[in-house]
C-alpha cells in the first residue's frame, strides 16, 4: 500500500466545481510519459477522428438519510420517543425494498431495529456486516421508495467535500452529469462532470463518437483501504450493464482502428469486466467487483479521462495499473506542484495507455 501513498495539501481538495464545468484544467499524460498542462476544452485536440468515448450514464439518487433509532422498552415495544441519531448512506440495491447501506453509528444497532426517517418512512435492520455495512428493509418499495428518497433523502456528497448541514440544491445540480439517465448510483462518475453541450458539439465536429454504459457507483468507492497488501482488499460489488448498441459501437470502432476512450474509472471497470481476451465486448448485465492493480492486462480501453484521486485509494491503484506506477507518481507530483484541484469537484487528467 505504501507504493500508492503521497502527500496531498488539503487546499488542493476541491470543494466546488469549476464554473462553467468545461473550464476545468486537464493534465495530459501521453503514451510516452510526457506530461502537459491543458484544459478540458482542449480535449478534442488530444483525441482522433474515429475514437469512441464511453460514458457512464448512471444517475445519483438522494441516498443519504438521517433518522433516529426507534427506542423500545424491555418488552421490545416502541416507547414512543426517538432514540440515537442514525446517519445512513445507501450503496447498493438488493431488491425493490432492500438496500445495503453504510450506517453510523452501527455498533448499537441490532438485527430487527427500526430506523425512522419520517413519521411515514422507516427501515428495519435485516443483517449486519463488517465495517458498518448493514442490510436494510424499507417500508416502501419500487417507485414508492424512490419518491420517499426524493422527499427525505439528500445528495450523498463524498466525505472530503465539507458542507454545513446537508447539501443544498446547488450541489444537487453540480453532483450530477448532464447526461445522467439511469437512476441507481450513490456517487457520481465524476470525470463526466466536466462535460457540457458545448464540449459535446466540439467533439462531434471533430468526428469523435460517443456511447454509454451504466454502472451504479456505490459508496464503497470512498472507503479507505485498511490492509497493508492490496491482495487482501475486498471491493464492494456494483451493478452494471452494457447494451448491445454499445457493444456494436465498441467492436466496430476497434475493427476500424479507432481507440476506446473511457470517461471515468467506473466506465473503464465495467468495460474491462465485460471484455473478452481479444478486446471485444460481450453482453454484460450484473454485479462487478473487479479490482485493478498494477500488473493487470487491459483488454479494451486505450485512453482514460479521469479526475485526480486519493492517496492509497483503489482508484489511484487503477490509474497506476493503466499508465504505470512510476509515471503516475511523477505526474501527480507535477499536478500538486502546478496546483491542480483534486477529487470529485477537481480538475481532469487524460491518460494514454503506454504501448507495450
Amino acid at each position: 500500500m505504501d507504493l500508492f501513498d503521497f502527500d496531498l495539501p488539503t487546499e488542493l481538495i476541491a470543494q466546488s466545481p469549476a464554473r462553467p464545468r468545461d473550464s476545468a484544467r486537464m493534465m495530459v499524460v501521453a503514451e510516452d510519459g510526457t506530461v502537459a498542462d491543458h484544459g478540458v476544452l482542449d480535449l478534442a485536440a488530444h483525441l482522433r477522428p474515429g475514437d469512441l468515448m464511453v460514458f457512464n450514464n448512471t444517475k445519483v439518487i438522494p441516498a443519504r438519510l438521517i433518522g433516529h433509532r426507534v427506542r423500545t422498552d424491555e418488552r421490545g415495544w416502541n416507547d414512543g420517543s426517538p432514540g440515537a441519531k442514525i446517519d445512513v448512506t445507501l450503496h447498493k440495491a438488493d431488491g425493490p425494498n432492500r438496500w445495503r447501506a453504510f450506517v453510523r453509528p452501527a455498533r448499537k444497532l441490532k438485527v430487527g431495529t427500526q430506523i425512522r426517517f419520517a413519521s411515514d418512512f422507516s427501515a428495519t435492520v435485516e443483517a449486519k456486516f463488517d465495517g458498518g455495512e448493514t442490510a436494510l428493509v424499507f417500508d416502501y418499495a419500487g417507485a414508492d421508495l424512490n419518491q420517499a428518497l426524493l422527499r427525505y433523502g439528500a445528495m450523498p456528497l463524498p466525505p472530503y467535500i465539507h458542507r454545513d448541514g446537508t447539501p443544498d440544491q446547488v450541489d444537487t445540480d453540480d453532483y450530477q452529469t448532464m447526461y445522467a439517465d439511469k437512476e441507481g448510483a450513490v456517487a457520481a462518475p465524476t470525470a463526466g462532470l466536466h462535460f457540457t453541450e458545448k464540449l459535446f458539439k466540439t467533439l462531434d465536429a471533430c468526428g469523435i463518437a460517443r456511447t454509454f454504459v451504466t454502472l451504479h457507483v456505490g459508496a464503497g468507492t470512498f472507503l479507505p483501504v485498511k490492509v497493508d497488501d492490496t491482495t487482501d482488499h475486498r471491493m464492494h460489488a456494483e451493478w452494471g450493464e452494457v447494451s448491445q448498441s454499445t457493444i456494436d459501437a465498441i467492436n466496430t470502432t476497434r475493427k476500424n482502428g479507432g481507440r476506446i476512450v473511457a470517461v471515468g474509472t467506473t466506465a473503464l471497470r465495467l468495460l474491462e469486466s465485460a471484455s473478452n481476451a481479444d478486446g471485444s465486448i460481450g453482453v454484460f448485465s450484473g454485479d462487478t467487483d473487479i479490482f485493478i492493480t498494477p500488473g493487470y492486462g487491459f483488454r479494451t480501453v486505450d485512453v482514460l479521462m479521469t479526475n485526480f484521486h486519493l492517496p492509497r485509494s483503489t482508484l489511484f491503484m487503477l490509474i497506476s495499473a493503466f499508465a504505470g506506477l512510476e509515471r503516475m507518481q511523477s505526474a501527480y507530483a507535477h499536478a500538486r506542484l502546478q496546483g491542480y484541484r483534486f477529487y470529485s469537484y477537481g480538475d481532469a487528467c487524460l491518460l494514454e495507455r503506454p504501448v507495450v
